[in-house]
């Protein structure tokens, strides 16, 4: 039954704001702290917590009592889909969303009518607790009487609670969990700290990283590993997955139990245990826990219980962060239960948990809840949407303040097993939720011709300009200013006393500084142009938001093959109304569904989830026929497991289901798949759970293009998800229309072009079949939607929203520069780029390329400029926009259509000959010459030479590094060239010592998905042609390089300005040396008046008879970094970035050397050299570590190569991290739980090593002690640098610590290695590989105030999901 609704707010224009009620909701606004400002459209701008649920709006919210929403019917019929777990009738069920800034309550009432509460989550003048708060009102309000708040609430008449919460996301956020001790297994104390070792910002000198959670760090006596039988062993024990393993030494529980005593005497009660191979064998981590808690901790947390999964990396975080965070939770959840009579004993309270299910309040802990309000908005839409459309995908938008959610839903929920959040690595179930900063609240700026759009957020407070509290210009604002925000719908809570109406003046006023910045820039720039107005401006900024939000859809849809225009676009949140019209249309979608309680979505989806129970553990059966029977045995006792957790939840056996999944990957490879075989029904040749085989590989062939049909399928981990059917679903009741719909109101709205008017229609008077032509406004009490012009609106029967997206006006762009079309094609140029990388990734085969993601993409103009390049591995920068120029001088008039370039030679502009580029010229129809070119550069594992995967210490030659393509016809007139190719590659093989590529295979697979990505790049450009012709394009191609060029131009500008005024000259330099004593020498002169330099490396050694020389592009590529750094901001990483340089290096030089010379090692040493160097010369910081530290192991059947992290330099205004990969390097370092499984190698340290980082005003950082102990022969390779010159100190900063390489024999023996060998190793001996600290900056006699003034904490507002993760691979390179 539809309720009867008031035709305009409850705070309607005529109510004086001076009304109690909103004094009273001002009052509370202001007492707490998460309380913003941005209703209707608006509470859009106000997600207070990061990456935390976006907050819905306020706008039909009274204090005192629930009310019904303007626009959206009171009271609604739910069905249940199944019994209740037998409750009586009469009694209420509640779903409630607490979020960071509002909490929704979701209530179905007793004879089957829906109320609907939004309220503020923290208002502690007024209510303890906002979910006990908001069920009381609703009792209050329907049983007729008054319920006192200091009172607990009779629970009599309440059947099931159900509820997500950001208690756990915000605690992680903010840091304020427990406090937590680490236990870990001896030797890997910083283990955690150093993580993956690579940085998340590639070129913020300050390496921020977020801290642990853990306070204090005791290790533990005990040491489990993988039994090989080597002599003297003792015998083996067998793990869960089935491995056999050795207890080389027991754990020494008498040495833990003073420790431990000493923690509960320092006030921590709750601890991580985090013991090596605890995933398969737990007994150590078992016998610590009971200790632990006989002493008396309140809370253990096992990482074998936490997720039972190899990688005690993510593992150890997932420990931690449970151990954090679940006593906040429990404590949560005791403060909720006491508000009622019996604590809830009688009451069903279910808590939403990351993976989309529910779980007891008994059995919610902080691992798995960082997800719980995002969660729910996820399950609103696959159960609305996704049903209401007849089963398309659908794509979910979520646009609140702060940042955007994007996430997919195909009929079934995608789940991924690790994701970082707020810096942490979990290793547990979760939604892919993809989060964006980009929100209502992002900021506006413009920036060296560019408009920018975040990812800097106005916050909660002080909020956008438009709130009346000083804050800065933002998307919201932009909106406010064309019109499509209207100040009359929302109430006066804005200003410093809370009591006043929405500003579009002071919107106005802070758009036009920037409106000022743009038509300065357009009269005085390089290309003056037509000044813009204030709306154009606004428009030019909604415009590029919309841009940034398309790029991760994109990514999200095509990671996984699918296209994006095949999807509905389902939105929800405070904001997304206004943008989803554009969004869809960019991305070619037809239809956008707003579910009438899209402001309340994720309440909704509280109260249509499933009850959800998950048993999972680890495998290492290959997946064969003769493991089937222990496969189904497995699967059948962890569904056992569920089936019995849920009935004892109340469940009847009927309503219990399960689905099996096996994590599947090809032996030999990382790419493991979480599949499940409901489609696939059991054969004769297949577990009886199911055809999991065939599962697999349509999903492998689905995601990456190719199967790998002979080679074994390993088991990882077997899991059974059972589901306890017990959610609502809502009756679709339709609401008749009665005529035509009613215009409230008709307004001015601006789109392309001017002004239009536009009617306003109130969404409550709308009825079912109602259709509205854009442009109009429809609001309802929680946003405002905004139907384009040429879309069309249609009311369902259910009350929803369903938009027909009509085709874009075709728009006249000229090629005359506009900053406006600037953004937009920075973001498509950037996108093709990433989409390249996309198809290449899929499709290629090998580790390399496929896992470790060690490949660049890129786009050039017509003369082999760079434009576009992703993502931004720093040695590939600027390095191939050489390799294309080179084959443009090159080839000339011999470049045909059809013709694919292959090239790695150094003087042809390689950096290493592993690195392949494959670049594909782009003819036009009407041109004779490419009109632009696409490139892909892969690093290959093995392309022949002295030593197998082509990187040898001691080489002397190129010929003994491998296969070398100076400018050889990959395809040519459309045929790949097998045969010539296959010939070229087996070529070392006829050197002395030489021999051919050892992985023909992979190399030609992988040669052809790089073809494959030019193609895709083609594709992409030829679209982009298209729509805006040729000569546009290639125009944008050089206006966004001169962007990139205006960037350092203004830095240059700025540093030269900065050192005259302290009466210091315009041209500095610096000096440093290879541990040979060749020396790197730099002179910079700054012409201040172009913006120029002069970077002149004259004086720098001659080339050497090693490995150490440095191609060309080595040096540009270090320069474009630098420079990258020093600018301090996002720019256009192009060719421009060189423009404003000349650059000196003589020939013959270490850093030019002839065309014969060997190179591997001025990849990855003396790249690093020169970046010292360089930013020495700046004073931008002392030096880092200097090198990659390359290490290399193998023998006739196995091989395996890393590079380990080392200290950062300090900084004017920060301490040097410790334990990182620096500057031209952020490669990841395999997991030791990974490493021992796999080679035959024991961990048996790993690291800081405390001291090294360099003394001074800010100490640099520390390096890192890696031990090795082999199990086997082989031959260790090490190509190391800063061994005899450490990294240099600043302005009276201390040198960081020399590195040292040691191998200490079995027999005791203790060998100084050198920074360059190759030796034999055998059994029993051990390497102990010590790296450089960083320098430290300043007189260290001059203490560094407290906190260092350093950005050691967490971004604002930390992207997160699946699309986030791979970029971060990407560059993890």
């Amino acid at each position: 039954m539809w309720g009867t609704a008031p035709t305009s707010p409850w705070w309607a224009p005529d109510m004086p704001c001076e009304s109690k009620t909103l004094q009273r909701l001002g009052s509370s606004c202001q007492a707490t702290p998460h309380c913003s400002a941005a209703l209707n459209p608006a509470w859009h701008n106000c997600s207070v917590h990061p990456g935390t649920h976006s907050p819905h709006l306020l706008q039909a919210v009274s204090l005192e009592a629930a009310r019904v929403l303007p626009g959206l019917p009171a009271e609604e019929s739910l069905l249940d889909s199944s019994p209740i777990m037998g409750s009586p009738e009469g009694r209420f069920h509640f779903a409630i969303d607490r979020g960071g800034t509002f909490t929704d309550v979701f209530a179905q009432c007793p004879g089957g009518h829906v109320r609907v509460l939004k309220l503020l989550s923290e208002d502690p003048a007024n209510y303890v607790d906002a979910p006990t708060e908001g069920i009381r009102r609703i009792l209050e309000q329907e049983g007729g009487m008054l319920l006192p708040r200091d009172r607990p609430l009779d629970t009599s008449r309440i059947a099931s609670i159900r509820m997500g919460t950001t208690v756990a996301t915000n605690a992680l956020l903010e840091r304020r969990g427990e406090r937590v001790a680490l236990l870990v297994t001896r030797g890997f104390r910083d283990l955690l700290h150093v993580g993956t070792q690579a940085r998340e910002d590639l070129f913020d000198l300050a390496v921020p990283m977020p801290e642990v959670l853990y306070e204090e760090v005791l290790e533990v006596d005990e040491r489990v590993v993988l039994y090989r039988g080597e002599p003297g062993a003792g015998t083996p024990i067998k793990g869960c997955t089935g491995d056999l393993l050795e207890v080389q030494q027991p754990v020494d529980l008498g040495g833990l139990r003073g420790k431990l005593e000493g923690l509960l005497s320092r006030g921590i009660r709750s601890l991580a245990v985090v013991l090596m191979h605890s995933y398969t064998w737990a007994q150590h981590e078992q016998q610590v826990g009971a200790l632990a808690q006989e002493l008396g901790f309140t809370h253990v947390s096992l990482s074998s219980e936490a997720m039972p999964m190899v990688r005690i990396v993510p593992r150890g975080h997932t420990a931690c962060a449970d151990a954090y965070l679940t006593p906040t939770i429990q404590r949560y959840v005791q403060g909720f239960r006491r508000g009622f009579q019996g604590q809830l004993k009688d009451v069903q309270v279910l808590f939403m948990r990351s993976d989309g299910g529910l779980a007891p309040m008994d059995s919610f802990s902080g691992s798995r809840a960082v997800l719980s309000g995002p969660a729910g908005g996820v399950v609103g839409y696959s159960a609305t949407t996704y049903r209401v459309e007849g089963g398309q995908p659908v794509i979910g938008f979520d646009m609140g303040g702060t940042s955007t959610d994007v996430s997919r839903y195909a009929g079934e929920f995608e789940h991924v097993f690790e994701a970082s959040t707020a810096g942490v690595t979990l290793q547990a179930p979760q939604l892919d939720i993809n989060t964006v900063a980009a929100g209502g609240g992002s900021r506006l700026f413009f920036r060296s011709g560019l408009f920018v759009v975040g990812p800097e957020s106005a916050g909660a407070h002080p909020g956008p300009a438009c709130y009346r509290k000083g804050g800065p210009v933002t998307v919201t604002d932009a909106n406010l200013v064309l019109g499509r925000l209207l100040p009359a719908s929302f109430p006066c809570i804005f200003g410093p006393g809370e009591d006043q109406p929405l500003s579009p003046e002071a919107s106005r006023k802070a758009l036009e500084a920037v409106a000022t910045e743009v038509n300065s820039f357009l009269t005085n720039g390089p290309c003056p142009a037509s000044l813009l107005s204030l709306e154009e401006v606004a428009m030019g900024f909604v415009r590029v938001a919309n841009e940034a939000m398309c790029r991760p859809i994109r990514a999200l849809t095509q990671a996984r093959g699918h296209d994006p225009s095949a999807h509905i676009l389902a939105c929800f949140g405070g904001a997304g109304g206004q943008h989803a019209c554009a969004i869809a249309r960019a991305l070619g979608m037809d239809t956008v569904h707003i579910h009438r309680h899209s402001g309340l979505l994720s309440a909704l989806g509280l109260a249509l989830a499933d009850v959800v129970h998950e048993a999972q553990e680890p495998c290492s059966l290959p997946y064969t026929p003769e493991t089937f029977v222990q496969l189904d045995q497995r699967l059948s006792r962890l569904e056992e497991q569920c089936v019995d957790a849920l009935r004892a939840q109340g469940f009847p056996r009927p309503q219990i289901s399960t689905e099996s999944f096996l994590h599947l990957r090809y032996q030999g490879t990382d790419c493991a798949l979480m599949v499940s075989a409901h489609q696939h029904p059991a054969t004769a040749r297949s577990p009886r759970a199911g055809d999991f085989g065939a599962a697999f590989v349509e999903r492998y062939m689905r995601e990456f293009g190719f199967v790998i049909p002979e080679r074994p399928v390993v088991v990882d981990d077997v899991r059974v998800r059972g589901t306890g059917r017990s959610g609502l679903r809502l009756e679709d009741v339709p609401k008749a229309q009665t005529g035509p719909p009613r215009v409230d109101k008709m307004t001015q709205c601006y789109f392309e072009g001017g002004y239009q008017e536009t009617p306003v229609y109130l969404l409550g008077e709308l009825g079912y079949g109602h259709k509205l032509l854009g442009p109009c406004l429809i609001i309802d009490s929680n946003s405002t939607i905004l139907v384009e012009p040429g879309c069309q609106a249609e009311v369902t029967e259910a009350g929803d929203i369903r938009i027909s997206v009509g085709a874009e006006a075709p728009s006249t762009v000229g090629a005359r520069l506009d900053p406006i079309h600037l953004s937009i094609f920075s973001h498509r140029f950037m996108s093709i780029a990433e989409q390249m990388g996309r198809i290449l990734q899929r499709t290629a085969i090998s580790t390399n390329i496929k896992e470790r993601l060690d490949f660049s993409c890129a786009l050039f103009g017509p003369d082999g400029g760079l434009v576009s390049n992703a993502p931004h591995i720093p040695v590939h920068l600027g390095a191939m926009q050489e390799t294309v120029q080179f084959q443009i001088q090159q080839l000339g008039a011999d470049l045909h259509p059809g013709d694919v370039l292959l090239s790695n030679h150094p003087s042809a502009g390689g950096s290493h000959l592993p690195d392949l580029t494959v670049i594909t010229p782009v003819f036009w129809p009407g041109q004779t010459r490419p009109v632009f070119y696409v490139a892909s550069r892969g690093h290959h594992a093995d392309i022949g030479g002295i030593t197998p995967g082509s990187m040898p210490p001691h080489s002397t030659t190129l010929q003994q590094e491998g296969a070398v393509f100076l400018s050889f016809k990959l395809v040519q007139g459309g045929v790949f060239q097998e045969e010539a190719v296959t010939e070229a590659l087996r070529a070392p093989g006829k050197i002395h010592g030489c021999s051919g590529t050892r992985n023909l295979h992979d190399n030609l697979s992988d040669l052809r998905a790089q073809v494959a990505a030019n193609q895709k790049g083609i594709q992409l450009v030829g679209e982009l042609i298209g729509q805006y012709g040729l000569d546009v394009v290639q125009a944008y191609m050089g206006h966004i390089q001169a962007n990139a060029e205006l960037a350092v131009r203004d830095m240059l500008r700025a540093f030269g300005t900065s050192r005259q005024a302290r009466g210091l000259p315009l041209e500095v330099s610096a000096e440093d040396h290879m541990d040979d004593g060749s020396p790197i020498r730099l002179r910079v002169q700054i012409n201040l008046s172009q913006g120029s330099a002069v970077f002149d490396f004259s004086g720098t050694g001659p080339e050497v008879f090693g490995n150490l020389n440095a191609p060309r592009a080595i040096t540009l590529s270090a320069l474009i970094y630098c420079l990258r750094c020093l600018v301090g901001r996002d720019i256009p990483l192009n060719q421009g970035c060189l423009a404003p340089v000349r650059v000196v290096i003589p020939r013959g030089s270490i850093l030019d050397p002839s065309p014969e010379a060997a190179v591997v090692g001025g990849n990855v040493l003396t790249s690093q050299r020169v970046v010292d160097v360089i930013l020495g010369a700046f004073g931008a910081c002392a030096a880092s570590q200097g090198c990659m530290n390359n290490v290399t192991l193998g023998n006739a059947h196995m091989g395996y190569y890393e590079t380990v992290a080392g200290g950062a330099g300090a900084g004017p205004g920060w301490h040097g991290r410790s334990g990182v990969h620096s500057h031209m390097t952020n490669t990841r370092i395999t997991d030791p739980e990974i490493l021992e499984r796999r080679y035959p190698v024991i961990v048996r340290r790993f690291e800081l090593r405390l001291g090294s980082g360099g003394r001074g005003r800010f100490r640099g950082g520390d390096g890192v002690v890696r031990e090795l102990l082999f199990r086997e022969e082989a031959l260790l390779s090490v190509l190391t640098e800063r061994r005899a010159f450490q990294p240099y100190g600043l302005h009276g900063g201390e040198p960081g610590a020399r590195g040292l390489n040691l191998l200490v024999r079995k027999d005791g023996r203790t060998v100084n290695l050198g920074g360059k060998t190759s030796v034999p190793v055998y059994p029993g001996d051990v390497f102990c590989l010590h790296t450089p600290g960083g320098g430290g900056y300043g007189d260290p006699d001059d203490p560094a105030p407290q906190p260092p003034g350093s950005p050691q904490q967490l971004p604002a507002f930390p992207e997160r999901g699946s699309v986030y993760e791979y970029r971060r691979a990407q560059e993890a390179v």
